[in-house]
């Protein structure tokens, strides 16, 4: 199985911590978060990475070089010129997502027990373009979905903006993403966008012509790690 990690950001929410190494280097639970998805990722079976590298991108791949890439065939996506951002990400990492099997894209600042291999069943099964693993958490920003769980929009509810995949619609569940997804091999040549944007900018355009559709996750732990507090939080609740 093949996984892409999100690990390009700046990590300016992590302060301090990022002065002076990326945020995949960031330590939780006694590791580098970067170490502690891959183990878990080939927990699950997950042979072939590609990492999209950015911010203190020669400190990434010089981690994973000493580790003789955990015993898996770990590559890079090295956005030298500029931050790509969450969607063209994906357009730039186009030649590995091509391919025969599904691809699962995960943001490296992300905990979470979820059985993957479940994930990518489930996608195949749908026959989804693309594949969200939702929560039903606080948030701000949500996305909506039909009773299907096709996406037909996205919401601020602290602005009241409001997106629509077509024409807007009512009864509608708001629901929120998890940094977790699967797509089809076809789904990086088929985003209609290019340079740095929001994969949010490309589901929303893209829904209207394939399935973009949701998972609600409702049983594992899930935990951003996006910031220090956010950090201790899961390390105390995991008893780490």
């Amino acid at each position: 199985m093949k996984a892409m990690i999100l690990a390009a950001g700046m990590g300016t929410r992590l302060g301090l911590l990022t002065k002076n190494k990326p945020k995949a280097l960031v330590s939780f639970a006694g590791r580098p978060m970067l170490e502690s998805l891959i183990l878990r990722l080939k927990d699950q079976g997950f042979e072939e990475i590609l990492i999209n590298v950015h911010h203190q991108a020669k400190q990434i791949m010089r981690f994973i070089k000493e580790n003789d890439s955990f015993g898996l065939d770990i590559r890079f996506s090295h956005e030298k010129g500029k931050l790509l951002d969450t969607g063209g990400a994906i357009v730039f990492a186009r030649e590995f997502i091509q391919g025969s099997e599904p691809v699962l894209i995960h943001n490296v600042d992300v905990y979470s027990d979820l059985d993957l291999r479940e994930l990518i069943y489930r996608h195949i099964e749908s026959q989804a373009f693309a594949t969200l693993v939702l929560r039903d958490r606080e948030t701000n920003r949500k996305l909506l979905f039909d009773k299907d769980l096709k996406l037909k929009g996205w919401e601020n509810q602290q602005t009241g903006e409001k997106r629509w995949v077509g024409k807007p619609e009512e009864n509608l569940t708001g629901l929120a993403y998890s940094g977790i997804y699967v797509v089809c091999p076809g789904f990086a040549g088929s985003i209609p966008f290019s340079g740095a944007f929001s994969i949010i900018d490309a589901w929303l355009e893209m829904a209207s012509r394939y399935p973009i559709c949701g998972w609600v996750d409702k049983d594992s732990r899930w935990y951003d790690l996006g910031s220090p507090g956010r950090i201790k939080n899961a390390e105390k609740e995991l008893q780490v």
